[in-house]
């Protein structure tokens, strides 16, 4: 499966990048990361079957092993490809809340996008290695 974060505004060379970018090398081809402007940018279309989730604060707090089982359970549905999208400054729009498949959050408190991306990308890697039967991932 494919995992795709798009995110609006740049995050630049930063402490934050380098994280994204570790988890980019450990992911591989797995994982896609697509920067957009602040406003406009059109979000490039998905080329296979797609599910789209939105980094949200009015969306569902998942552990670690409920997004690892949601992507299992995509993945043996056929989903090709999972996008994340991660919104500017001011969120999403009400369209786009509406046209995602669903909404998640990493909880009640505001995290700045830089922070959102590598924690993301932490996330999908540590999804993924659960699902592999990785030690990387310690439950309890």
């Amino acid at each position: 499966m494919l995992f795709h974060i798009i995110a609006r505004g740049k995050i630049g060379r930063s402490p934050e990048r380098e994280l994204v970018e570790r988890y980019e090398k450990r992911l591989g081809d797995a994982l896609r990361v697509t920067e957009l402007p602040e406003t406009g940018g059109r979000i490039p279309e998905a080329l296979t079957p797609c599910r789209t989730i939105l980094l949200d604060e009015r969306g569902k707090n998942l552990s670690s092993e409920e997004l690892a089982d949601l992507l299992g359970r995509w993945r043996e549905d056929g989903i090709r490809e999972t996008r994340f999208m991660i919104g500017a400054a001011d969120g999403h729009s009400a369209e786009d809340r509406s046209d995602a498949y669903m909404l998640i959050s990493f909880g009640k408190a505001t995290w700045p996008h830089l922070m959102v991306r590598a924690m993301l990308a932490e996330q999908i890697y540590r999804a993924t290695t659960i699902l592999a039967g990785h030690p990387y991932h310690r439950s309890g």
